[in-house]
């Protein structure tokens, strides 16, 4: 009895394999063997560093608010602080585009937040 192997879906996962494997260079893109290793170990970079980008924006969103903060005289800390006090509710993304893109309104943000710190420090006095 001959020998059966499955031709076409053999060579369907072959060519699946070859297809992600565009644009690599050398052999790992040219051949079955290498062109599997290295999307094998693509795909598991991709999806660790799609985890990843998340904080990595996170951090560049907080740098940007923390620029223009100071630019208030006033710190990161002490502003998000402050927002929260105020009862304003503005995720790191929108500040840091308020941040980029209308300084006057991160300035009166940026207002809001000293007052509550304010308020609050007389709150803290009257308690003690």
């Amino acid at each position: 009895m001959p020998r059966a192997t499955n031709a076409p879906a053999s060579r369907k996962r072959r060519k699946r394999i070859i297809k992600k494997a565009k644009g690599f260079r050398g052999a790992r893109s040219k051949l079955y063997r290498y062109a599997k290793d290295a999307i094998y170990k693509s795909q598991t970079w991709a999806y660790r560093d799609r985890k990843k980008r998340k904080g990595a924006f996170r951090r560049l969103w907080i740098q940007r608010i923390s620029a223009a903060a100071r630019n208030n005289e006033i710190t990161y800390s002490r502003f998000m602080e402050g927002l929260k006090a105020s009862g304003i509710e503005l995720d790191r993304k929108v500040l840091s585009d308020i941040a980029i893109n209308d300084a006057a309104a991160f300035t009166a943000l940026a207002t809001k937040a000293k007052d509550a710190l304010e308020e609050k420090a007389k709150d803290q006095k009257k308690a003690a």
